[in-house]
């Protein structure tokens, strides 16, 4: 008789998407294959809160970090690729984790269709916050990478 396969280990992954006033959150695992949105982290002037930031991922322990890569409609870097560039670059050093870089074109348009479906079916009962968009729109990007993973 065959034995069986052994369990096999969920990577613990955290998603990003850099923003210049907020950073989505969201995490997921390689093994319910699903994301969930975190608390937003804040940009001031001068770049992210990196002592929270640090914070939020020693608190998770991701095997992996993802950041989402700013792209128009077109395929053009957006505005903001440059700063996200540099951002999943500061991240992997200071955290001293994998950074894996993923296209999130219209990521923030599917969560915000997200959010809108479940403001209308009750369940999401609260007003929109600050934010909720940033981490939804990271939940997607999520989402994207995990379909992509075998």
């Amino acid at each position: 008789m065959p034995e069986p396969a052994p369990a096999q280990r969920a990577r613990i992954v955290m998603a990003f998407d850099f923003g210049l006033r907020r950073i989505g959150v969201a995490v997921g695992d390689t093994i319910s294959r699903s994301a969930k949105p975190q608390r937003p982290l804040f940009c001031a002037a001068s770049g992210p809160d990196w002592d929270a930031l640090t914070r939020a991922v020693r608190g998770i322990g991701p095997d992996l970090l993802l950041v989402g890569d700013p792209y128009n409609d077109d395929g053009t870097p957006s505005t903001v690729a440059k700063a996200a560039n540099r951002f999943a670059t500061e991240l992997g050093q200071r955290l001293s984790l994998p950074v894996q870089r993923i296209d999130e074109r219209y990521s923030s348009f599917e969560a915000a269709d997200q959010l809108r479906a479940q403001r209308a079916s009750g369940e999401r009962p609260r007003r929109l916050q600050p934010g909720d968009l940033d981490s939804a729109a990271a939940a997607v990007i999520l989402d994207s990478w995990l379909q992509l993973q075998p």
